[in-house]
């Protein structure tokens, strides 16, 4: 993790989209003392401890097992050939998700066989482990949120997201009568033309508000499928966010002219949906938040 930093510290520093990655560490540092005296009830297994009688069926457990060991060895190449075609070339987007990709898998195979065990039986030791290592996902994947994605996938996605958001605006405003016209992704009005761009695209949002919900996630519901939903309420969260952000800069372009949204107003706008979204995503955590239910499972 520490050359996984210091890989994508280059991209931190380098695009904006992802200035958010210099607070990666220190949020993984801070789940992992959350969760530590978990990991550490789990390590001090002892043999004859009272347990829980697995109920994972042995192919199921051997299956596991098979396919962390095929994870382990494939992390391990990845992570080495990244490493190798940074050594080469340099930063590339390409050797930065082959190194975050290659270490995440490794650190959680790893995790996997390493964990100590009581369990007698395949699939209590599967059990054992699986727990584990469930406690590491969060450290280990949110990597890859803070990792630039491949080239094409950004340029797709920034496409994308940018047509929907001018297709939006464009659709409220022929609602409400008023004089526009779309032409891709330049909205003319009679004050001027207004562009959708990368920056107003909402990518820079969505990966803050990817990296906000896992984290809010990680530390505050215990329930999987609770997690996920507040992971995907983040997403949605942060598009609606950047509809409304889009909607505001062209009314007052309509209204004051298109170069009257240049400068501050755009920027603190922008500032705004990160801002909005979090207040949101934390006003959703007193319906999510299961660590109530977290104070009737035994520590050890």
């Amino acid at each position: 993790m520490g050359f996984v930093t210091w890989d994508q510290s280059h991209w931190w520093a380098l695009k904006e989209d992802y200035a958010f990655g210099w607070l990666v560490p220190l949020f993984v540092g801070y789940v992992v003392y959350e969760r530590w005296p978990r990991v550490a009830a789990g390590w001090r297994q002892t043999p004859g401890a009272v347990r829980v009688p697995a109920t994972v069926p042995t192919w199921i457990a051997r299956a596991a097992v098979f396919g962390a060991g095929l994870t382990l060895a494939a992390g391990a190449l990845i992570f080495l050939l990244g490493a190798l075609h940074r050594a080469a070339t340099g930063s590339s987007f390409n050797g930065t998700l082959a190194i975050t990709l290659g270490m995440a898998a490794t650190v959680l195979a790893s995790i996997y066989f390493l964990s100590p065990t009581a369990a007698s039986t395949l699939a209590g030791r599967h059990g054992d482990r699986w727990r584990m290592a469930v406690l590491f996902i969060f450290p280990a994947l949110v990597w890859l949120v803070s990792a630039p994605m491949l080239a094409i996938v950004e340029n797709n996605l920034n496409v994308f997201l940018m047509g929907r958001v001018t297709a939006v605006v464009f659709f409220v405003f022929d609602q409400l009568g008023l004089v526009i016209e779309q032409r891709g992704n330049v909205l003319i009005l009679p004050t001027g033309n207004v562009g959708v761009a990368e920056a107003c695209s909402g990518i820079r949002s969505l990966t803050g508000c990817l990296f906000s919900g896992s984290f809010l996630a990680a530390v505050f519901v215990d329930s999987a499928p609770r997690k996920v939903l507040l992971v995907v309420t983040s997403l949605l969260f942060a598009f609606g966010a950047n509809i409304i952000r889009s909607i505001f800069l062209t009314t007052w372009a309509y209204r004051n002219g298109a170069r009257s949204i240049e400068g501050a107003i755009h920027d603190v706008s922008g500032y705004a949906v990160l801002g909005v979204t979090i207040v949101g995503l934390l006003c959703c955590l007193p319906f999510l938040d299961s660590r109530p239910a977290r104070a009737k499972v035994p520590a050890a």
